[in-house]
């Protein structure tokens, strides 16, 4: 259920408990243009791509130009996320608030009850009427799971029997509902699952959803800051002006160790569909061994599409010489946790960015500026010589870098992918009309000037055939594919527990049940993630056979229905969607907690048999939701993104088909009028010309690096 709330100057609000908006948010700050050649790259190869598209829409008539206008729009709307997670405290909303221009805007003070996804969306095309804020409560299953359970710490302690442990967390979250009752009385039950709209935000609407007031003190209590914090869930807000040349996304989540592990759910959620992932560290904890879900988080990821950033090296008494001794110690913390080599990493300072935006360099705190000095004056100050001080400081606060390094990512991931998508398809749009035009004009016509081709209801049922054959060979792949999938991931589950079971019994039989015992359960998510590559690999060879026979199959259609041999095209092949990271893996099992939790289930067993039966219950039932995660929820999705793009793709050439046919129902001289040129010759040299421009080979592939086609493994 949504609720529009309107500005105050605006008609009453729907609903009472939604506050009105009183400004219209934080005002946006020019950001300095280092580091941003690739936004500026992409904001012009979409405007050269546009420039195509207009003219295939002035050669093709009403029914090619919608089809063109919804890709111009296409262009124009898409907007990559690029996900923020880290520690609580890291500083990592200043950071966000920096990226987008907007110092100060979100608040960074967020208690660690709140668990809120803030997703800012930079330079997004939006209706005028449309909302420019938007938040979500929690739904009333998850309320209850943490009430009743004390959510998911609550589950791990019920499940080792630490019932201690669990009547504490269950006297946390009833304090917890009950003050949130005290503040939203009988509405705190309706609003659960609801959503809040607003025409316009600003600093003080947001802390009322995102941020928790110190104990509601007085201030708090007049500002109604926090108001909603308890429940919401998460925060959209929408940016016209855009700080970035090209829109984007940017994802704030909360820090991943709070107390229930919500924070840990709903940032795997987050992360789950983005490509592009900041983890964000303090400089004074860069990444310590006890940090395991960050380091969770990130081996479920491609190293190539993580970036650290270490924040708050103004803190650094001496950063020029720490800075190497904190990379060293990450390079070592992480080797052999991520696919492929460690992340890049990068050094800054969220606050040096601010002072910059906010014409505050004046007034740094004096460790601040000292911290500032000593990195400008060594060997990455040097290189920096003879720029203006605001471009030294905003260099050395290591959002160019950082900026450079996302779009880097964005221009050899989503922005190449989306961006040969369009071409593909405008490619696909211009052999139609390339072929109607040579059927039209190189054979030969009936009696009564029109050209002949077989009957419509022929036409139909031969679409009708393909279409059938595609969509039903595509669900016989992807069976074959999630079936293998899922019996590969219980046969792995079933060894781990027996591999787990073997070694409990050897020691046992060794030491005896007075020595705790502890097993890591990385090994379990090594060998599912092992698998998800495998299925993977045979999603992206086994659906991308079936679209390339498809397009082979409607490729021969074309010289079909018109009797002659299609040989002026070939249909561009639509790339296979690409496949989730696997991030359910990350999320905390029992055997990762070495507490008291963990030690009171070895302490409560009594004898060894009983030993490996609960051992065995217990990993079964932890695991069972990562698992399913994967094999149920996430192969959904996967099929999906499959049949989406199949039917994307079916639509696209039943409607270029119906346009041909349309065609060839004219005369030569209509057709000839229709398109504006008479002779055959020059008909070819614009659609040379047009295929020369989206960078399509005589073969029908675009013209693009190996790296960005297609899916990655």
């Amino acid at each position: 259920m949504q609720m529009a709330v309107p500005a105050p100057e605006d008609a009453a609000p729907v609903t009472p408990e939604a506050p009105a908006a009183t400004g219209s948010g934080s005002e946006a700050r020019p950001i300095p243009n280092r580091g941003l050649d690739a936004y500026h790259g992409y904001q012009a190869d979409r405007a050269a791509l546009a420039e195509v598209l207009m003219d295939i829409e002035a050669i093709g008539g009403d029914r090619i130009a919608r089809k063109t206008a919804a890709l111009r729009k296409d262009i124009y709307a898409f907007a990559p996320a690029i996900t923020m997670i880290g520690q609580v405290k890291a500083g990592k909303t200043m950071l966000v608030n920096a990226m987008a221009g907007r110092p100060g805007m979100l608040p960074s003070d967020v208690n660690p009850w709140t668990s809120v996804v803030t997703s800012l969306h930079l330079g997004h095309p939006r209706e005028d009427d449309a909302a420019r804020a938007a938040f979500r409560f929690f739904d009333a299953d998850e309320w209850d799971r943490l009430v009743k359970n004390g959510g998911r710490i609550g589950e791990l302690a019920g499940r080792t029997g630490a019932d201690r442990e669990m009547e504490e967390l269950r006297t946390q979250v009833a304090e917890m509902r009950e003050k949130t009752r005290d503040r939203l009385g009988k509405r705190f039950e309706l609003m659960l699952g609801q959503t809040h709209d607003y025409a316009r935000f600003d600093e003080s609407l947001i802390k009322r959803y995102v941020c928790m007031g110190d104990d509601f003190d007085a201030m708090s209590i007049e500002e109604r800051q926090g108001q909603f914090a308890d429940i919401t869930r998460s925060a959209e807000l929408w940016l016209d002006e855009g700080a970035l040349p090209v829109p984007v996304t940017i994802r704030d989540t909360p820090g991943v160790n709070d107390t229930f592990m919500m924070r840990e759910q709903i940032t795997i959620r987050a992360l789950r569909d983005s490509r592009t992932c900041v983890v964000v560290l303090s400089a004074h904890q860069a990444l310590n061994t006890t940090d395991m879900g960050l380091i969770r988080l990130i081996s479920t990821m491609k190293s190539r599409d993580v970036i650290l950033f270490v924040n708050r090296v103004d803190e650094l008494s001496d950063p020029a010489t720490q800075i190497p001794e904190i990379e060293a110690s990450l390079t070592a913390t992480l080797e052999g946790q991520v696919e492929g080599t460690t992340p890049q990493v990068i050094f800054g300072s969220a606050y040096w960015a601010t002072s910059v935006l906010d014409g505050s360099l004046d007034g740094m705190v004096p460790e601040s500026a000292k911290a500032l000095l000593d990195l400008a004056s060594g060997q990455q100050g040097r290189a920096l010589t003879g720029l203006p001080v605001q471009d030294i400081v905003w260099e050395l606060s290591g959002l160019p870098a950082l900026h450079a390094a996302i779009g880097d990512r964005l221009t050899q991931g989503p922005w190449a992918r989306h961006l040969a998508d369009l071409r593909r398809r405008a490619g696909n749009y211009v052999a139609g009309l390339r072929a109607s035009s040579s059927v039209v004009t190189l054979h030969g016509t009936g009696d009564d000037g029109t050209v002949q081709k077989m009957p419509q209801a022929d036409v139909d049922q031969l679409i009708a055939g393909i279409e059938g054959e595609a969509r039903q060979g595509l669900e016989t792949k992807l069976d074959s594919i999630f079936t293998k999938f899922s019996a590969r991931v219980d046969q792995v589950h079933n060894s781990f527990l027996d591999r787990a079971l073997a070694e409990l019994l050897e020691h046992l039989e060794a030491h005896g049940d007075k020595a705790v015992w502890s097993y890591s359960p990385d090994g379990l998510r090594l060998l599912i993630r092992s698998a998800y590559q495998v299925m993977r690999r045979n999603f992206t060879r086994d659906v991308g056979g079936l679209y390339t026979t498809t397009a082979t199959q409607l490729t021969a259609a074309y010289g079909r229905i018109f009797e002659v041999e299609a040989t002026n095209f070939e249909l561009a092949v639509p790339d296979v969607p690409e496949t989730p990271q696997p991030t359910a893996l990350a999320q905390t099992i029992a055997l990762d907690l070495k507490t008291s939790w963990w030690k009171s289930w070895w302490g409560k067993r009594r004898g060894y048999r009983a030993f490996s039966q609960d051992f065995r219950a217990l990993i079964e039932a932890e695991t069972a939701p990562m698992v399913d995660e994967l094999k149920i929820a996430q192969a959904e999705d996967i099929r999906a993104r499959a049949r989406h793009t199949l039917e994307e793709f079916l639509t696209e050439q039943r409607d270029v088909l119906t346009d041909m046919s349309a065609k060839s129902q004219v005369s030569i001289e209509e057709l000839n009028g229709l398109f504006g040129v008479t002779a055959q010759e020059e008909r070819e040299q614009l659609f040379e010309m047009l295929m020369d421009e989206l960078d399509i080979d005589e073969d029908g592939d675009e013209d693009i690096d190996p790296f960005q086609k297609g899916p990655q493994a």
